[in-house]
């Protein structure tokens, strides 16, 4: 009798054990590095935002957040790379509204859902966009660019940070509501665009402020508007493309983290508070302040509702704007 009550008491424990395991390995989490992908090129806006807000997240964590650059396609090769990847949160997406609103609009078959392939984490930041031309570049204001344009329908070239992006239908948004026509070049993020941009080979860009403001900041690319409906906070100076004298424009960019659906809520609920505390701290908003960035947080609710509502707001002038891609 004590044999088999001693043997029923250990596969007891046993089984009690094998129950805690998957709470305990998630109870532990992160116990490895985090991997952040950025679904551009290193050196653009969203690339900048993700590297200020990992380094403040590897502290939070007590693991490192390594960010890795998947560039191409507008974003959704990295956002696809996220989507297939174990839902453990070990992998997670800098998301934005490229991969998160405009996709679905643009590509004629988009290779993800943004919904339902994955879980929000926090949203992080929103960023204006911006309109520049090359030092050298003859137009001094919107309204000069746009006469110039005018007498060259479809020679003049602008450049984005690649096909499906918010940058790509600024561009787009701007040639409709301008009535001017000039031709997209298209890069794998806004480093390789800024690139060409300050030399003058591309010299028209349309570029999240972020990652522009040095450049705009030592002459080499000069400012004409920012797309948003109120002025830059960091650079008071530049008018809104409607001040500008092109009515009825408006566009902009925000971050946030994603991680592939399934991924266990405990799990979610760990990395929303490590992003919520990193873009809390002092040294973090003003480094995102300082170059445009609006700290913004709360909870994947939320963010799941901003992606709903952005999806509905930005189709319909997807639609109008007439950026489609095959």
């Amino acid at each position: 009798m004590k044999r088999r009550s001693l043997l029923q008491g250990t596969l007891a424990l046993a089984a009690a054990a094998a129950l805690a395991a998957p709470a305990l390995a998630q109870g532990s989490f992160p116990n490895k590095p985090v991997t952040l992908v950025v679904p551009f090129a290193a050196g653009g806006s969203t690339d900048l935002v993700a590297r200020t807000i990992a380094q403040a997240m590897s502290e939070t964590l007590g693991q490192q957040v390594l960010v890795d650059n998947k560039g191409g396609a507008g974003g959704n090769l990295g956002a696809t790379f996220v989507a297939q990847a174990a839902p453990d949160g070990y992998t997670i997406l800098m998301g934005t509204i490229a991969t998160h609103a405009l996709s679905a609009a643009i590509y004629a078959k988009p290779p993800f859902d943004p919904v339902k392939d994955f879980a929000p984490i926090a949203w992080l930041v929103t960023v204006p966009n911006v309109l520049t031309v090359n030092k050298d570049y003859p137009a001094q204001n919107v309204q000069e660019l746009i006469a110039r344009l005018k007498e060259r329908p479809g020679e003049e070239v602008y450049s984005s940070s690649g096909n499906g992006t918010p940058l790509h239908l600024s561009g787009e948004l701007f040639k409709s509501l301008a009535g001017v026509d000039m031709v997209h070049v298209p890069y794998q993020g806004s480093g390789p665009a800024l690139v060409d941009a300050v030399s003058g080979a591309v010299p028209i860009n349309f570029d999240n402020l972020p990652s522009s403001t040095e450049f705009i900041r030592s002459g080499a690319l000069r400012a004409l508007a920012v797309t948003t409906k109120e002025r830059a906070a960091n650079f008071p100076d530049i008018p809104t493309m409607e001040e500008a004298g092109v009515p009825g424009y408006e566009t902009n960019t925000w971050n946030a983290f994603f991680a592939p659906a399934g991924t266990p809520p405990d799990v979610v609920a760990i990395l929303n508070k490590a992003a919520n505390e990193a873009i809390a701290k002092p040294a973090v908003k003003t480094r995102l302040a300082e170059v445009g960035a609006t700290t913004v947080g709360g909870t994947p609710e939320e963010l799941a509702a901003h992606v709903q509502s952005e999806i509905a707001r930005w189709r319909p002038v997807v639609e109008a704007s007439g950026a489609r891609i095959e």
